[in-house]
């Protein structure tokens, strides 16, 4: 509190400003000791307090998008966990179809059409032979046509010895063309001039009829002559027993199998996100919401996979049911293989931006701290050299009032 009553000389004025100048930054070093700080406020210094300020509130904005960068690293492997499990599925229903490729023959005789044994034997009055079934072109065989109708499509042929495209006169030529053409049959010639076509290893529960209309099934073939081709003899499969209850049984093992591909993929979340069931993921790297990244989810359910449950007694019944099974089952486990790798490649970049935004934080931090900290080591020994500096003016305060002491002893 102010007295202007009191008079005091030059002298101590001097040293009582020196003394209030001492007190003060020591009480200024004090602070800094007790807080660690050598900005506080504002007031302290504006140009350090605000930019620390700007700098912890960016840092504080980044570590805020931290918990969903590492939610989206959860989402990512959770999807990559369910990928795992579906391609071990996969792999497991693999071995199913395989099995069926080495169970015991599905049937004890393949189907298989017979053609009527031709008219006008020609000179020799032969029928003909393997290599020229049309026996030089003078038996009814000549120019007759055949019609191999699938649900995906026809092979036209035509018997001829006069050669030209779709024209055949031999039994390798017949069986080139049918191999070509994928209809799955095999042909013979039989002593009386008659051909036989018999469904090959690969399809022996292949249905053959004689309609002459494209069949819908996948797996029939329906066969059709000319005119002079008359009297086919279609005989079906006859099926075993045993070996179709042991393939009746591996369909219930697929069916388990596919069954469980899909509620795998349904249950291969996140905190309510699965991007193995059509759900998308964003994740937001900076504060600003320009750095992005969009994750397009999947449907990899059975049916996403292309692959479907069996029928028995439909399926499973020779290889050729099998072969079309793994072959739907290799285009699923590529499929996984191909999301597989970009998911992991997604989860690479979100790991490698979590770190990121990790080392930034502690940057920016860091930044803040350098101007703003103060360095206890320097304040710590300005205290010291300052209590000392305080002693020293109270010892000189005193001396410059003991001119004032020594008039008082006079008047004593």
């Amino acid at each position: 509190m102010k007295m202007s009553g009191i008079v005091l000389t030059a002298s101590v004025r001097q040293n009582l400003l020196s003394l209030q100048s001492t007190a003060d930054l020591l009480s200024t070093t004090q602070n800094r000791l007790a807080t660690g700080n050598k900005v506080n406020s504002a007031l302290d210094n504006p140009t350090n307090f605000f930019t620390a300020q700007g700098l912890n509130n960016r840092a504080s904005d980044i570590n805020n998008l931290l918990d969903s960068i590492g939610n989206g690293v959860q989402v990512l492997q959770a999807a990559n966990t369910g990928i795992t499990s579906l391609q071990k599925l996969v792999d497991t229903a693999k071995s199913i179809a395989n099995q069926v490729l080495q169970a015991p023959t599905g049937y004890s005789s393949k189907a298989n059409v017979t053609t009527a044994a031709p008219t006008g034997a020609g000179a020799l009055a032969v029928a003909g032979t393997a290599t020229d079934l049309t026996n030089a072109g003078t038996n009814s065989l000549q120019g007759q046509a055949l019609a191999f109708k699938t649900s995906t499509g026809t092979l036209s042929l035509t018997i001829s010895n006069v050669a030209g495209a779709g024209k055949v006169n031999s039994i390798d030529a017949l069986n080139t063309a049918l191999s070509a053409g994928g209809v799955g049959l095999t042909a013979s010639f039989n002593a009386a001039g008659t051909v036989t076509f018999t469904s090959t290893n690969d399809n022996a529960g292949q249905v053959i009829t004689n309609t002459g209309s494209a069949p819908a099934a996948a797996g029939t073939v329906d066969i059709s002559g000319g005119a002079a081709i008359t009297g086919l003899s279609v005989t079906a499969a006859v099926a075993d027993t045993a070996s179709q209850a042991i393939r009746s049984s591996l369909v219930k093992q697929y069916n388990d199998i596919v069954t469980q591909i899909s509620t795998t993929s349904q249950d291969a979340s996140f905190n309510g996100i699965n991007l193995l069931n059509g759900d998308n993921l964003k994740l937001t790297f900076n504060e600003t919401g320009k750095s992005t990244l969009n994750v397009q989810g999947v449907t990899f359910n059975a049916a996403g996979l292309g692959l479907a449950a069996l029928t028995a007694g439909t399926d499973f019944l020779d290889n050729a049911s099998a072969n079309a099974a793994l072959t739907k089952l290799s285009n699923a486990s590529t499929t996984l293989r191909t999301e597989a790798s970009a998911l992991g490649s997604n989860l690479s970049v979100v790991q490698i931006r979590q770190d990121f935004n990790k080392n930034l934080i502690n940057v920016l931090q860091t930044g803040s701290s350098n101007l703003t900290l103060a360095d206890t080591n320097e304040e710590a020994a300005n205290s010291q050299a300052l209590s000392t500096r305080q002693s020293i003016a109270v010892s000189a305060l005193a001396l410059a009032n003991q001119s004032q002491q020594s008039v008082l002893k006079l008047l004593q």
